[in-house]
């Protein structure tokens, strides 16, 4: 049974573990990866990746992508949006922040950001306008 747009809007809103797809190369599948994302109802959602990461450099060339967030319990859930890049921005120590808060406890959140900003390089982040929505609850059978 497909969700309401306010509940198709509230499970994205929550933090699951995203698998983002977007076409990748002539002849191939499109590429697909978990990651983390942000969203909040009627709003953009945003993830951020390494600056020259596959998944920037096909995002960029694409010029759009997919993000599917689902759970198993209590209820087997989906949502999958698919829509244009808005923007790209370089990524800021806030934007690590909100993410890592997102997902991870306080005290990992912080160290998270630290490791992020020391190890891991100059990082982007993409905007993606949800234009195209797919979800099911398929407990309620």
């Amino acid at each position: 049974m497909a969700l309401s747009a306010q509940e198709r809007e509230q499970f994205l809103a929550e933090p699951h573990t995203g698998s983002l797809a977007v076409a990748w190369t002539n002849g191939r599948a499109p590429m697909t990866v978990p990651i983390w994302y942000h969203y909040s109802p009627g709003e953009e959602l945003w993830i951020s990746t390494g600056a020259q990461s596959r998944k920037a450099e096909a995002i960029r060339a694409a010029g759009r992508f997919s993000l599917l967030a689902q759970r198993i319990e209590p209820t087997v859930r989906y949502v999958s949006v698919e829509g244009p890049v808005t923007r790209i921005e370089a990524g800021s120590e806030e934007a690590s922040r909100r993410m890592a808060e997102r997902y991870l406890p306080p005290k990992a959140a912080a160290n998270f950001v630290e490791y992020e900003r020391t190890e891991l390089g100059e990082h982007v982040t993409i905007y993606m306008r949800p234009e195209h929505w797919l979800s099911a609850e398929m407990g309620s059978f």
